[in-house]
């Protein structure tokens, strides 16, 4: 199935309100959905550079200020 959209005509309100429509569908629908294996491995990896101090973490406030900051 190809869905189009007219998103170079559609504003950012709009194209918000379509994001949030199909994570309602989306998630209405996640019983029968399995992620990919990667993604546990993924995590399991992230997870012990956390344990072992290899990478740390950012509260939610200063990373998006950081963000703000770099896309200005």
């Amino acid at each position: 199935m190809n869905v189009t959209l007219p998103l170079k005509e559609m504003s950012l309100a709009e194209k918000i309100g379509m994001m949030e429509e199909l994570w309602k569908d989306l998630s209405s629908q996640a019983a029968g959905y399995s992620t990919p294996d990667w993604h546990g491995h993924l995590l399991a990896e992230r997870k012990r550079l956390a344990e072992s101090g290899e990478i740390g973490f950012t509260d939610w406030e200063t990373a998006k200020r950081e963000i703000q900051d770099r896309i200005r």
